[in-house]
């Protein structure tokens, strides 16, 4: 993922291109990680920053939170309103909180479409003194072999994406060069010492949860049907050839900071 992703508005509002299979197919967030953010948060009142479909949302609701999700995409509002998620349609840049603040601000997957420097700002603004602002993301590392196959074929289909391919095969690098460049933003913003969380899984998906998700990835939701199709069939040829399942390692990085009082 590019440090500089943000700039991409097209792909950042790309997601609501199937909203059902997003909700269906993209993974949720550890219980650990929840736990964490409602233990730390001043409160309950809780807003989402590019809430989707309402993933991360809808396990802080179940923890005992009150959520507003923000988004930029009316199909994943739409979404999450229809799920009990209340969601006002804005990049988060844009959003005018109207006085309205919050215990804490949480992006799932999405801080990388914000604008580092003006989303830490904002963050800070609409946060209460001590309120928590949390930023995390999934990993996943799937074997080397299929790794190269994507890499490949995303190549062929999508040449122009502004993502580096080579990093496919080492995607928690360019995580890490993400996640360092969202600290810079929060430096003088308003928060504290910078904290990272990291949570460890293991799994393996089937041939169909795999192919069933990568529709939803940002490379691939702006192409055509009959590309991602092909896309489907070659990837599901690589695994087939792999054996049984698909494994992957998945490790889930965020970022915290408590905002200082002022």
């Amino acid at each position: 993922m590019p440090t500089s992703s943000h700039q991409h508005r097209q792909i950042a509002e790309s997601f609501g291109v199937d909203a059902a299979r997003y909700d269906r197919a993209r993974p949720r967030y550890p219980d650990a990680l929840i736990q964490r953010i409602v233990a730390l948060s001043p409160g309950p009142d809780v807003l989402d920053v590019g809430c989707g479909t309402g993933l991360v949302a809808r396990q802080l609701q179940a923890a005992g939170c009150t959520v507003l999700g923000v988004d930029p995409d009316e199909r994943m509002a739409a979404f999450a309103r229809e799920t009990g998620i209340p969601v006002e349609v804005a990049t988060f840049e844009a959003w005018e909180p109207g006085g309205r603040t919050f215990d804490a601000v949480v992006a799932g997957q999405t801080w990388h479409w914000v604008d580092p420097a003006a989303g830490a700002a904002k963050a800070a603004r609409v946060l209460r003194p001590g309120g928590r602002l949390a930023l995390f993301w999934h990993v996943f590392q799937p074997a080397p072999a299929l790794a190269d196959v994507l890499a490949a074929i995303y190549r062929r289909v999508a040449p122009d994406a502004p993502v580096d391919l080579r990093a496919m095969s080492r995607p928690a690098d360019g995580y890490e060069s993400l996640v360092a460049t969202v600290a810079d933003g929060l430096r003088g913003s308003g928060f504290g010492e910078a904290e990272r969380w990291h949570f460890d899984e293991q799994r393996t998906y089937t041939k169909d949860e795999w192919l069933d998700q990568l529709p939803t990835q940002g490379l691939l939701t702006r192409l055509p049907p009959e590309a991602v199709a092909e896309v489907l069939a070659e990837v599901g040829a690589a695994i087939d050839a792999l054996g049984s399942g698909v494994p992957v390692s998945s490790v889930t990085v965020g970022l915290t900071a408590a905002r200082l009082s002022r």
